[in-house]
């Protein structure tokens, strides 16, 4: 048998700790004891204000740390930087000063061997029943053999490579004219002669002999390397 209550009494509570239950403040209660809403913001405003600064402190402080660690590694890789600059500029000045030594040296040493170069293929460019009475040098920069330059001898003419020329003046005697056009024809054969030129030739009386006079101008340049052969200045000899 169903019984049915139509008349319910009091809903009867769930013991407390029944279950979980969040309870929100009474905001209601709060603002109306509140009496000046202003007042009120401004308190408000001046926590947000704070709240903010806070943040931005905490972060910059993080960004300063960060930078300052960065710091810290650009000034170790500053110091290391630093010494091996000052080694490079020492070695750049080391190298300067070994480059111009080196450049005086090839300067002295440019025009060192350039009359014997230039006495010795005039020698074996020489004919039989000729001889020379006069080799001299019409450059600025140069003087005869066995005389010391002029004034002007720091003025040293270079060919289109760079290397040092030389115009030459040449005085002789031959018996023969042929003497004379083979001399010429052996001192253009020269690697180290070029623009050989007859100036003059005429005919003179030396020793009661009539013979021919000539005037010879070329110009001295360094031969070209396949021409140059070095040796040693000691040789052992067995």
């Amino acid at each position: 048998m169903i019984e049915v209550n139509l008349l319910p009494g009091k809903v009867k509570k769930k013991p407390a700790g029944a279950g979980f239950s969040l309870k929100l403040p009474d905001f209601k209660a709060i603002f109306a004891q509140v009496k000046d809403p202003w007042l009120a913001a401004a308190v408000g405003s001046a926590g947000l204000l704070i709240a903010f600064i806070l943040f931005t402190f905490l972060v910059q402080a993080t960004r300063v740390g960060a930078l300052e660690s960065r710091y810290e590694e650009v000034l170790v890789e500053k110091r290391r930087f630093d010494v091996v600059i000052a080694k490079k500029r020492q070695q750049e000045k080391l190298r300067d000063s070994l480059a111009n030594e080196i450049n005086v040296i090839r300067g002295i040493d440019a025009d060192r061997y350039t009359w014997p170069h230039i006495l010795d293929q005039v020698t074996k460019a020489l004919p039989p029943y000729t001889w020379l009475t006069n080799v001299a040098s019409l450059s600025a920069r140069g003087a005869a053999p066995g005389l010391p330059p002029g004034p002007a001898a720091a003025t040293q003419a270079t060919d289109s490579l760079g290397r040092p020329t030389l115009d030459v003046s040449i005085d002789g005697r031959t018996v023969d004219i042929q003497a004379y056009t083979t001399f010429l024809r052996q001192l253009a054969n020269s690697p180290w002669f070029t623009d050989v030129q007859a100036q003059q030739s005429n005919t003179v009386v030396e020793s009661d002999r009539p013979v021919t006079a000539f005037n010879v101008t070329m110009r001295y340049r360094v031969a070209d390397s396949v021409y140059l052969r070095t040796v040693p200045l000691v040789q052992s000899v067995r």
